[in-house]
């Protein structure tokens, strides 16, 4: 490469690039010109081909034809350290993260140079620091949440220094103020001459931070835009290629209780995890109970204690249709009619290498598609292609792989999946996380069309904007205590902000 290449060079083009898969095309002939310090956008619906093309520019993934340009002279990426040796950077959506190892250690297997231990510790606390995404070398990756890991994926790449920096819905699991200092930092990378690819399904994130967004739309480029000039509905007509739909939520009288806590306390079982104090709610049938709050403040442990990961000493400390369940495991609380969604689509949601069919076995199995002790293969494909259509999820049939799809598909199938188990009870984590807007909705009215039918909904989600939309009533945890639980109605965001950091009265086992 020319050691002084013209600051007018755009830094990556790539031209023609085509990708097929044997049961769709995700990438046809797309073009795309990356300049020096701008920060692209990459827009379109889960299943658009977006990762697959950033896949091909980190080397993760070969395209089948194609060229990509690299300051003006061709190159083959034939692997992720040869993206890294030319200074590309990339934040999955899905983290790379070994759970076993604490974090210092992921960081320091994905460097290409050595690392005495002490020097990287410090590096890590430094530039975590800079970049307000507070992580600790030494903590174990297996005891953070999802939101924390996401800070362990994107220090690990700052850390390198990139000059192309790839970022693959960085701030899904983030605080609003973490998404605000990490826009400063971006802001300022690209001050500095660092180009920025950057994939996120949050329409206004685009419109506020990127100079320039190409829309994607099964596998071809739809449009190049300037995302400062369009409005967010604008943005969604051109993803979507038509108009978004809305969400209707009507209000209605609550009916019995269906999932109640009371005085429920829990010690979490990692070090480093969040002990649950003394929490109280209650969910009635036709109601959406929605609780906010910054990743990493018990709910990961409460949604574990709900589900029946963990047992708890006091058995009605947990009630399901009013009986008590705290010493029951998740099977025998789903034969009450309690389903859940855990935040972590990959492993706890789905079981990567299953097929679509198989994975609706493992929460399926006594809705028919097992009798007598044998499993029904037909059963189990009908219900799996009956989510796929009912959910408009993108895959190759009931036989595609779990692992096959985009994560906005996977959990589409993944929240469809339970829905049509036909609970009592729904609890559901981070609904939408890395879900496009169209796909958002739909999940989020399938969760008020459960709400109507009488289901009793329990959400937890860092989506503020999400919450206010869905919920009849809200809460916030915080350090492991749940706040007063107040309509939606009645509770402004800068209440809510308050409560995030643990400004609040105690929700009592007397709610009204």
């Amino acid at each position: 490469m020319s050691p002084n290449p013209n600051i007018d060079t755009p830094l990556l083009e790539l031209k023609k690039i085509r990708k097929v898969y044997p049961s769709v095309v995700a990438n046809d002939e797309i073009n795309l010109t990356v300049r020096r310090g701008e920060i692209h956008a990459i827009l379109g619906e889960n299943g658009a081909g977006k990762s697959t093309l950033m896949k091909i520019v980190y080397g993760a993934t070969k395209p089948d034809s194609g060229q990509i340009l690299w300051a003006g002279n061709e190159v083959k990426i034939d692997n992720p350290a040869a993206a890294r040796q030319l200074g590309i950077g990339m934040v999955f959506q899905h983290f790379a993260l070994f759970e076993s190892l604490n974090v210092m250690e992921n960081i320091q297997l994905s460097l290409d140079s050595a690392h005495s231990s002490g020097n990287l510790s410090d590096r890590i606390v430094e530039v975590s620091e800079e970049y307000g995404l507070p992580v600790d070398p030494r903590r174990m990756v297996h005891s953070m949440s999802v939101g924390e890991r996401q800070r362990v994926e994107i220090v690990r790449c700052l850390l390198q220094k990139p000059k192309l920096l790839i970022m693959d819905e960085p701030t899904s699991v983030l605080t609003p103020q973490a998404v605000i200092k990490l826009f400063e930092t971006l802001r300022r990378l690209a001050s500095e001459g660092c180009s920025i690819l950057y994939i996120s399904h949050k329409l206004q994130e685009i419109r506020d931070l990127c100079h320039t967004a190409t829309v994607l739309r099964a596998g071809k480029v739809t449009g190049v835009t300037d995302p400062k000039v369009q409005s967010t509905q604008n943005l969604a007509r051109m993803m979507i290629g038509g108009e978004l739909p809305e969400c209707r939520l009507q209000p209605k009288p609550p009916g019995n209780t269906l999932l109640e806590l009371i005085n429920l306390n829990l010690r979490s079982q990692e070090p480093f995890g969040t002990d649950l104090k003394n929490i109280n709610l209650r969910v009635r049938s036709g109601e959406i109970l929605g609780i906010a709050g910054v990743s990493g403040n018990g709910q990961k442990e409460l949604m574990a204690a709900i589900s029946g990961e963990n047992l708890l000493l006091e058995s009605g400390s947990i009630r399901v249709s009013g009986q008590p369940v705290g010493r029951k495991n998740p099977a025998e609380r789903r034969k009450l009619g309690l389903t859940f969604v855990p935040e972590e689509r990959l492993g706890r949601g789905a079981v990567p290498p299953m097929s679509l069919a198989d994975n609706a076995l493992l929460t399926g199995s006594q809705n028919g598609m097992v009798r007598y002790g044998v499993i029904s293969q037909i059963a189990t494909q009908n219900y799996a292609q009956r989510v796929i259509d009912q959910f408009k999820v993108m895959c190759a049939g009931q036989h595609a792989l779990a692992s096959s799809l985009s994560g906005g598909n996977l959990q589409k199938y993944i929240v469809g999946r339970e829905t049509l188990l036909n609970p009592k009870v729904m609890v559901v984590s981070q609904p939408t996380w890395g879900v496009d807007v169209g796909a958002s909705v739909l999940i989020r009215q399938a969760l008020i069309d459960l709400r109507d039918s009488g289901v009793a909904v329990l959400v937890i989600s860092e989506e503020l904007d999400e919450l206010y939309m869905m919920c009849d009533q809200l809460a916030v945890i915080a350090q492991g205590r749940l706040s007063a639980i107040k309509p939606t109605h009645e509770t402004p965001v800068e209440t809510i902000g308050l409560w995030m950091s643990g400004q609040f009265e105690e929700a009592s086992n007397t709610i009204p």
